[in-house]
């Protein structure tokens, strides 16, 4: 399964670079919102009440942690969709993305960015969906999301 999920996150990755030629990252999230984008690529003031970005950071694609947060976070992409979550990854801690020195990663970390631009989470450890989830649905413009919603 391992082995499957790197494929699909390598493809992604292509499919993306391809891509990135063609639309920015916010009209690309917009037709695809199920996709993975590399932090190299992407402009967190870009995203700004536009969309929640969840990194998650690690020194190496093999990282087993790494591996499997995004077998959790893929394997429920539709449930993070449904709360306008932009999946980004960071395994080139030598790039120095804009995304890595923001948020300055030791190692494994999954974080959370809020609409408004605020980190509101930095967990070393891989997280499920349904916590994810829970902690989203906690914050103020989400409420206010789902009560527009109602």
């Amino acid at each position: 399964m391992r082995h499957i999920i790197l494929l699909l996150f390598a493809m992604t990755g292509a499919f993306a670079a391809q891509a990135a030629d063609v639309l920015p990252v916010p009209e690309r999230w917009a037709a695809d919102p199920t996709q993975v984008f590399e932090a190299s690529e992407v402009d967190l003031r870009e995203l700004q009440w536009l969309a929640r970005p969840v990194i998650v950071f690690a020194n190496s694609p093999r990282d087993p942690s790494f591996v499997e947060q995004m077998e959790k976070l893929l394997s429920e992409v539709d449930r993070l969709v449904e709360r306008d979550v932009i999946l980004i990854a960071d395994t080139d801690p030598d790039a120095r993305t804009e995304v890595r020195q923001r948020l300055r990663p030791r190692g494994f970390m999954l974080a959370l960015i809020g609409k408004d631009g605020e980190i509101n989470l930095r967990k070393p450890l891989p997280w499920t969906v349904r916590e994810l989830s829970r902690t989203i649905d906690k914050m103020p413009v989400r409420q206010r999301e789902m009560q527009e919603r109602r």
